[in-house]
């Protein structure tokens, strides 16, 4: 299901305290980094992602990949205070909505990446040190030969357990069955340590907020099964 459009942040919001912008290169349309023209520029990511560097405080840091709208970062950052959230979306117009989404919501326990997630990752986010991973609704890559470009890999498998402290979470949903299935058996094979995978419940919802994503309130309202699990790294 593809996303819906979305509209441009007000040029007068100041969103420079909630993005920064990975300006690593990446091929194709999904290539992220600063506007130019007019808009300001937003700060680099920091060397090192941890709470420390990025919020100036020493909280738990939850990251989650793939932020679309912003809607989980903005609503668990409001139900979590104490903690800090960090999301990182490749379109770089989709991580101004978020930054903006949460920057209208005055929270400033949440902040936004414009980048690729695996080499921050991979890279700059120390072992152990993270309390959880999100990936809500990720891309499929239907066609088998762009499988490598799904999110969850067995290389960003390894860097979600690398980076989570022992009793971290990572939390995996999608409505895409063989996507769900591949994931689980890819887990068991190459990261043992992450245990048994932990089904995840749906929460009633009320209101169009009250879900975690806005994939996952379009695929409830159109009767489309969605798969979630959570590990928990031993």
């Amino acid at each position: 299901m593809p996303r819906s459009p979305i509209r441009a942040p007000k040029p007068t919001l100041d969103l420079t305290d909630h993005l920064f912008v990975f300006r690593q290169p990446i091929p194709g349309e999904l290539a992220s980094g600063s506007d130019t023209g007019s808009e300001m520029p937003f700060p680099p990511v920091p060397e090192t992602l941890r709470s420390e560097s990025v919020f100036g405080n020493d909280r738990p840091l939850e990251i989650e990949v793939g932020s679309g709208k912003g809607l989980f970062l903005t609503n668990e950052s409001g139900r979590n205070p104490e903690h800090n959230f960090l999301g990182i979306e490749i379109i770089h117009k989709y991580a101004k909505h978020s930054a903006a989404r949460v920057a209208k919501a005055g929270r400033s326990n949440a902040k936004m990446i414009s980048g690729n997630a695996q080499p921050l990752l991979a890279d700059r986010v120390p072992a152990g040190s993270l309390e959880a991973v999100h990936v809500y609704f990720p891309d499929p890559w239907w066609k088998k030969r762009h499988r490598k470009r799904r999110v969850v890999n067995e290389s960003s498998v390894k860097s979600f357990l690398a980076a989570l402290r022992p009793g971290g979470r990572f939390h995996f949903w999608t409505d895409v069955l063989d996507y769900f299935e591949a994931t689980i058996e890819m887990i068991a094979e190459i990261a043992p340590e992450f245990g048994v995978p932990i089904p995840e419940e749906k929460a009633a919802s009320s209101h169009d907020l009250d879900y975690r994503t806005h994939f996952e309130r379009r695929s409830r309202q159109n009767q489309i099964p969605v798969y979630r699990v959570r590990y928990e790294k031993r």
